[in-house]
Protein backbone atom coordinates (compact mmCIF):
# COMPACT_ATOMS: atom_id res chain seq x y z
CA UNK A 1 0.00 0.00 0.00
CA UNK A 2 1.22 3.59 -0.86
CA UNK A 3 1.59 5.98 2.05
CA UNK A 4 0.83 9.38 1.65
CA UNK A 5 1.24 12.24 4.16
CA UNK A 6 -2.18 12.98 5.68
CA UNK A 7 -4.05 16.22 5.20
CA UNK A 8 -4.25 18.49 7.97
CA UNK A 9 -6.10 21.54 6.53
CA UNK A 10 -7.38 20.44 2.86
CA UNK A 11 -9.79 18.42 0.29
CA UNK A 12 -9.89 14.54 -0.36
CA UNK A 13 -12.07 14.07 -3.59
CA UNK A 14 -12.79 10.54 -3.29
CA UNK A 15 -14.86 7.96 -4.99
CA UNK A 16 -13.78 8.93 -8.41
CA UNK A 17 -14.68 6.44 -11.16
CA UNK A 18 -11.47 4.58 -12.08
CA UNK A 19 -9.16 6.15 -14.92
CA UNK A 20 -11.06 9.70 -14.87
CA UNK A 21 -8.95 11.04 -11.81
CA UNK A 22 -7.06 12.53 -14.20
CA UNK A 23 -9.34 13.93 -15.74
CA UNK A 24 -11.03 15.97 -12.53
CA UNK A 25 -7.19 16.47 -11.53
CA UNK A 26 -6.63 18.36 -14.74
CA UNK A 27 -10.11 20.42 -14.64
CA UNK A 28 -9.09 21.49 -11.07
CA UNK A 29 -6.44 22.91 -12.27
CA UNK A 30 -4.26 20.83 -10.06
CA UNK A 31 -1.37 20.06 -12.33
CA UNK A 32 -0.13 23.69 -11.68
CA UNK A 33 -1.01 24.50 -8.41
CA UNK A 34 1.78 25.78 -6.00
CA UNK A 35 0.73 23.33 -3.29
CA UNK A 36 1.06 19.38 -2.15
CA UNK A 37 -1.85 17.27 -3.98
CA UNK A 38 -1.90 13.44 -4.88
CA UNK A 39 -3.83 11.46 -7.34
CA UNK A 40 -4.14 8.27 -6.85
CA UNK A 41 -5.49 6.15 -9.46
CA UNK A 42 -6.80 2.65 -9.11
CA UNK A 43 -6.65 2.25 -5.31
CA UNK A 44 -8.66 -0.92 -4.09
CA UNK A 45 -12.28 0.34 -2.79
CA UNK A 46 -15.49 -1.74 -0.65
CA UNK A 47 -17.68 0.00 -2.61
CA UNK A 48 -16.38 -0.60 -6.44
CA UNK A 49 -13.73 -2.46 -7.32
CA UNK A 50 -11.14 0.21 -8.18
CA UNK A 51 -11.58 4.03 -7.54
CA UNK A 52 -9.32 6.99 -8.06
CA UNK A 53 -8.88 9.99 -5.21
CA UNK A 54 -7.52 13.14 -5.38
CA UNK A 55 -5.96 14.80 -2.04
CA UNK A 56 -5.56 18.60 -2.07
CA UNK A 57 -3.56 19.93 0.76
CA UNK A 58 -5.27 23.00 0.69
CA UNK A 59 -9.05 24.42 0.85
CA UNK A 60 -9.83 25.34 -2.72
CA UNK A 61 -12.90 26.60 -4.36
CA UNK A 62 -15.07 24.07 -6.26
CA UNK A 63 -17.80 24.14 -8.56
CA UNK A 64 -19.55 21.25 -7.15
CA UNK A 65 -21.94 20.70 -9.97
CA UNK A 66 -19.34 20.28 -11.99
CA UNK A 67 -17.77 17.29 -10.58
CA UNK A 68 -21.41 15.96 -10.26
CA UNK A 69 -21.59 16.31 -13.89
CA UNK A 70 -18.29 14.72 -14.53
CA UNK A 71 -19.03 11.60 -12.02
CA UNK A 72 -22.12 12.13 -9.83
CA UNK A 73 -20.47 9.53 -7.29
CA UNK A 74 -17.39 11.38 -6.22
CA UNK A 75 -17.76 12.51 -2.42
CA UNK A 76 -15.67 15.73 -1.06
CA UNK A 77 -14.57 15.67 2.44
CA UNK A 78 -13.38 18.81 3.91
CA UNK A 79 -10.18 18.34 5.88
CA UNK A 80 -9.36 20.67 9.07
CA UNK A 81 -7.02 19.89 12.27
CA UNK A 82 -6.63 16.68 10.32
CA UNK A 83 -10.29 15.29 10.78
CA UNK A 84 -13.58 15.21 8.52
CA UNK A 85 -15.38 17.88 9.04
CA UNK A 86 -18.05 17.79 6.22
CA UNK A 87 -18.88 15.51 3.78
CA UNK A 88 -20.46 16.35 0.34
CA UNK A 89 -21.81 13.88 -2.22
CA UNK A 90 -22.25 14.83 -5.44
CA UNK A 91 -25.40 14.29 -7.59
CA UNK A 92 -26.26 15.07 -11.71
CA UNK A 93 -27.00 18.86 -11.57
CA UNK A 94 -30.52 19.90 -13.17
CA UNK A 95 -28.13 22.62 -15.46
CA UNK A 96 -24.66 23.22 -15.98
CA UNK A 97 -23.53 26.36 -17.60
CA UNK A 98 -19.61 26.88 -19.28
CA UNK A 99 -18.58 23.10 -18.35
CA UNK A 100 -18.53 21.47 -22.02
CA UNK A 101 -18.90 23.16 -25.25
CA UNK A 102 -21.58 21.74 -27.63
CA UNK A 103 -19.80 20.45 -30.76
CA UNK A 104 -23.23 20.70 -33.42
CA UNK A 105 -21.56 23.15 -35.83
CA UNK A 106 -25.21 23.98 -36.29
CA UNK A 107 -25.76 25.14 -32.67
CA UNK A 108 -25.49 29.05 -32.48
CA UNK A 109 -22.52 28.86 -29.80
CA UNK A 110 -20.42 27.93 -32.75
CA UNK A 111 -20.70 31.25 -34.33
CA UNK A 112 -22.14 33.28 -31.68
CA UNK A 113 -19.34 33.05 -29.16
CA UNK A 114 -20.73 35.27 -26.43
CA UNK A 115 -23.49 33.05 -26.66
CA UNK A 116 -23.24 31.08 -22.97
CA UNK A 117 -22.61 27.07 -23.62
CA UNK A 118 -25.94 25.73 -21.44
CA UNK A 119 -27.04 22.80 -20.81
CA UNK A 120 -30.05 20.86 -19.20
CA UNK A 121 -30.76 17.56 -17.77
CA UNK A 122 -32.99 15.59 -19.90
CA UNK A 123 -32.79 11.98 -18.40
CA UNK A 124 -31.05 11.24 -14.89
CA UNK A 125 -31.28 7.27 -15.70
CA UNK A 126 -29.06 7.72 -18.96
CA UNK A 127 -27.33 10.70 -17.48
CA UNK A 128 -28.14 12.96 -21.14
CA UNK A 129 -27.57 16.45 -20.94
CA UNK A 130 -29.58 18.42 -23.85
CA UNK A 131 -28.22 21.90 -25.13
CA UNK A 132 -30.61 24.86 -24.91
CA UNK A 133 -30.23 26.15 -27.95
CA UNK A 134 -29.72 23.12 -30.23
CA UNK A 135 -30.90 20.28 -28.45
CA UNK A 136 -27.82 17.60 -28.94
CA UNK A 137 -27.88 15.04 -26.69
CA UNK A 138 -24.58 15.01 -24.18
CA UNK A 139 -23.75 12.04 -21.94
CA UNK A 140 -22.37 13.08 -18.44
CA UNK A 141 -19.16 12.21 -17.71
CA UNK A 142 -18.20 12.64 -21.54
CA UNK A 143 -16.93 15.52 -24.00
CA UNK A 144 -18.68 14.34 -26.99
CA UNK A 145 -22.10 13.98 -28.11
CA UNK A 146 -24.31 11.14 -27.45
CA UNK A 147 -23.32 8.72 -30.27
CA UNK A 148 -20.10 9.99 -30.80
CA UNK A 149 -18.44 8.35 -28.10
Amino acid sequence: MINIAEIKNGLVIDHIQAGTGWKVFKWLGLDKANFSTALIMNAVSKKSERKDMIKIDNIINIDYSVLGYIDANITVNVIQDSKIVRKIKMSLPDKIEGVIECKNPRCITMTEHYVPQEFHLVNREKQEYRCVYCDALYKSGTIGMVGEE
